[in-house]
């Protein structure tokens, strides 16, 4: 299959900022393409000018495309978005036409991911992932409901994170689409939630302000002053982020 998007489309950026961030045995990024595997199924990404092609082998799911779609961000108003926020020279826009917000291929997965990314490196991050997925298998939440998660390395308190998130989505009691919703999971703060809408709800003008990465290249005092300074990048404060945070891609957060 072809996803058609908006030139232009920074490939390597998205790919980098995957591959980071990977769970491992369920993902990878490998000869300039993305792969995503499942249970006798595989599906490939790969880039060419105007379009990603989407190779899918095996009983793949259904919504496979879609998954991808929004993994990848295609159908974002690239152009519009870069012309809005080239208005302020600190992003640098130019020096990174076609950067994407990655999306993700399932929102749990995502929300787990970005737990297991609270205050600690993203190396650190990838290496509890992927412990994670050899434990356990793909990150679901019935898999992880009553989980002994602390066994891969985590502290008590985000292991009992990571399983209040699945009893809470498996009991309807939580909206991943949510920021309030979201934090009312004790262990979810606003980094953690705004950082989920950014990726699993591709909102546009989600922004974690509490970020150091942010708050660093921005020389902001604090989040309140940074949200402040950042009102005129609504409504793609998101996207704002990802061009900071590609400032320094290998240290960006999560």
């Amino acid at each position: 299959m072809r996803l058609p998007y908006e030139e232009p489309y920074h490939w390597p950026a998205i790919l980098q900022f995957l591959s980071l961030r990977l769970f491992a045995g369920v993902e990878c990024v490998i000869e300039n393409a993305y792969q995503r595997f499942g249970d006798g199924w595989e599906v490939t990404v790969t880039h060419a000018p105007g379009h990603l092609e989407v190779t899918l082998d095996g009983p793949a799911p259904s919504d496979a495309a879609a998954r991808v779609a929004h993994l990848f961000d295609v159908a974002a108003p690239i152009r519009q978005i870069e012309a809005h926020l080239s208005r302020d020279p600190l992003l640098r826009v130019a020096r990174n036409p076609g950067l994407r917000l990655p999306g993700c291929w399932d929102a749990f997965e995502l929300t787990v991911r970005a737990i297991l990314g609270q205050q600690v490196s993203v190396k650190g991050a990838a290496t509890l992932s992927a412990r994670l997925v050899e434990r356990f298998g793909p990150p679901t939440a019935t898999a992880l409901a009553d989980a002994d998660v602390g066994q891969i390395g985590l502290p008590a308190a985000r292991a009992a994170t990571i399983r209040g998130i699945a009893q809470a989505f498996l009991a309807g009691r939580v909206d991943l689409h949510d920021a309030a919703s979201l934090e009312a999971v004790k262990g979810i703060g606003p980094w953690t939630a705004q950082y989920v809408l950014m990726r699993a709800l591709h909102d546009a003008d989600a922004f974690p302000a509490s970020d150091l990465v942010l708050l660093k290249h921005t020389r902001h005092a604090s989040p309140r002053v940074l949200v402040e300074a950042a009102e005129s990048w609504r409504p793609y404060r998101a996207y704002a982020a990802m061009h900071i945070w590609r400032f320094d891609a290998a240290h960006s957060p999560m």
